[in-house]
């Protein structure tokens, strides 16, 4: 199947959503699990919104603009909540959010 134009930004999100979901099993792991909270929170949100991104754009809905704009509000906020921790996997979603992120604003222009 080709998603043309959606194909980076479908990508994207499911990237981000895999990192989202990898990230908040690791932060459960976490010694200060309540010092993670917010940050398991906004993963557990963004991954939701990320698949629901994608699918939307699988789709071609009428939809998946406004979706991406909201998408990528998420993506933000999770990834700056796990730009704040130190450790590897927030780093590495940190990132996965901003890409996403972006791919998600352009889509949503």
């Amino acid at each position: 199947m080709d998603f043309g134009k959606f194909k980076s930004c479908i990508e994207a999100c499911h990237a981000c959503a895999a990192y989202c979901d990898k990230c908040a099993t690791e932060c459960l792991k976490e010694d200060d699990v309540k010092m993670m909270a917010e940050c398991i929170r906004l993963e557990m949100q963004c991954a939701q919104i990320c698949r629901l991104a994608a699918s939307f754009l699988a789709q071609n809905s009428e939809y998946a603009r406004e979706l991406c704009r909201l998408c990528a509000d998420i993506c933000r906020k999770c990834g700056d909540e796990c730009a704040k921790h130190q450790v590897d996997h927030c780093q590495e979603c940190a990132k996965a959010c901003q890409s996403c992120a972006d791919e998600c604003a352009t889509m949503a222009s």
